[in-house]
C-alpha cells in the first residue's frame, strides 16, 4: 500500500540582520505581516503536525499557523539554518554570496573562520527530514526553515535543487513537496498572496 505524505517547506519571513547569532535573529515588521501570509495560505491545507528549526525567525514564521490550528511546534536541532560561522554569527550578504558557487560545486568548502559545510549541512538536516517521514506517514507536515537548508534536503530528492533554485527562492516561500513511499513525486511552489 502506498503511502503519500506532504512536507511543506516553509522559509520564514523577512528577518533582521542586526542580531549577532543565528539562532536569535526575529522577523521584522515586514516578516511579521509575512507570517500571518503563511498562516493564511496553510490554514486549509489539513496539516497534521509542524516541525521546525528550532531558531526564532523560522518557528515565528510558522507559530501563527499552530495557534490556529491548535498545535505545538516540534523544534529539531539538525533542522537548523547552515552554520556559517564557527560560533555561528550573522553574516551579511555581501560576505556570504562571493561563496555560495564554490559551496555548492565543493560540498567540503568551508569558511575560512569555521562553520560546516554544505555535505556536513546536508547530512544531519536530511537525517532528521527522514525520521519526519518515518514518523508521519501519510500526513501533511509543516517544516519551518531556512533557504540554504531547505534547498540542501530538497537537493537529496531531486538534483535540480542547488544554487540557481536557492537564489530564485523569497522569504517568505513556501514548497510542498508530495512524497510517495519516500521518493519525490512532485514539487509545487505555492504562491502567497500580497
Amino acid at each position: 500500500m502506498t503511502t503519500t505524505t506532504y512536507i511543506y517547506m516553509v522559509r520564514h519571513g523577512d528577518s533582521l540582520k542586526t542580531s549577532g547569532n543565528e539562532r536569535s535573529r526575529t522577523l521584522s515588521a515586514q516578516g511579521e505581516k509575512d507570517a500571518q501570509r503563511v498562516t493564511q495560505r496553510l490554514l486549509d491545507e489539513g496539516i497534521d503536525t509542524l516541525y521546525s528549526s528550532p531558531y526564532t525567525r523560522a518557528v515565528d514564521t510558522i507559530a501563527g499557523l499552530a495557534g490556529a490550528l491548535g498545535k505545538e511546534i516540534h523544534r529539531v536541532e539538525d533542522l537548523k539554518e547552515k552554520c556559517w560561522t564557527e560560533d555561528d554569527r550573522t553574516l551579511q550578504d555581501p560576505e556570504l554570496y562571493p561563496f555560495l558557487e564554490q559551496m555548492f560545486t565543493e560540498p567540503d568548502f568551508v569558511l575560512e573562520d569555521g562553520g560546516e559545510s554544505n555535505r556536513v549541512c546536508k547530512e544531519r538536516a536530511v537525517k532528521a527530514l527522514k525520521e519526519i517521514l518515518r514518523n508521519h506517514p501519510d500526513e501533511r507536515i509543516v517544516i519551518g526553515t531556512h533557504g540554504m537548508v531547505m534547498t540542501l534536503m530538497m537537493n537529496e530528492f531531486a538534483e535540480e535543487y542547488g544554487l540557481d533554485f536557492l537564489m530564485q527562492t523569497s522569504k517568505p516561500d513556501i514548497y510542498r513537496m508530495e512524497m510517495k513511499d519516500g521518493v519525490l513525486s512532485h514539487v509545487q511552489r505555492m504562491p502567497l498572496d500580497d
